[in-house]
């Protein structure tokens, strides 16, 4: 082979990893904008940056949920809208590729080393976006004190046969305390529950009220 011809070959390997790595680079100099714009002391910055935060895509998830726990109240809320800015961007029609994206990075969210409030929010997003897919991580939660509540409303939310075969199996798993909850969103599922009273009929104080004869 002449040296011309290794030369183009060389090149077209070449091509490929310096596109992606000049993609890459790209996207992190766009997140890294976002975030700076987010932390910005300017009302207004904020509140132009998280606006925007939804064409970012799923590159931004992880950063904006740690910004979401930042001491200054401002710039935590600034992360947040701008999180649910990301969520409901990729869930327009059309963006299936972009929604399972930010779905993974969502769910990663829900392992044991982030805080307890960045899961929660996350748990609501994913109600919104997850579907079947995210229907694991959320059934893992349902034995979180903190976070069951949240996890078993989500569940409720989520469609389809996963979702409620999570809320069946975690009715024979939950503690006492808990049973009544997880029977509420099977009812609210269309699932007869028996053996087990509707909250909604359970009196939360007592009354003297009396019958009229």
């Amino acid at each position: 082979m002449s040296n011309n011809k290794l030369k183009k070959v060389s090149l077209t390997a070449v091509a490929p990893v310096v596109t992606a790595g000049t993609a890459n680079a790209a996207r992190s100099n766009t997140v890294d904008k976002l975030i700076a714009r987010i932390r910005d002391k300017s009302d207004k910055v904020r509140a132009d940056a998280w606006l925007s935060a939804g064409e970012v895509g799923a590159p931004a998830v992880k950063p904006l949920a740690t910004v979401m726990i930042d001491k200054d109240l401002e710039v935590a809320r600034a992360a947040k809208h701008g999180l649910w800015k990301v969520v409901r961007h990729v869930g327009r029609p059309g963006a299936g590729g972009e929604k399972r994206a930010v779905t993974a990075e969502l769910i990663a969210l829900l392992s044991d080393n982030q805080p307890t409030p960045v899961r929660r929010e996350v748990l609501w997003m994913l109600s919104e976006i997850g579907q079947s897919r995210s229907v694991e991580a959320i059934t893992a939660l349902l034995s979180n004190k903190e976070l069951r509540e949240d996890a078993r409303m989500v569940l409720q939310r989520i469609p389809g046969r996963r979702s409620l075969a999570a809320l069946k199996a975690g009715l024979k798993a939950a503690p006492k305390d808990f049973k009544l909850n997880i029977a509420q969103s099977l009812r609210q599922r269309g699932v007869r529950v028996r053996g087990l009273p509707c909250v909604k009929l359970v009196p939360t104080k007592k009354t003297n009220v009396k019958l009229v004869k």
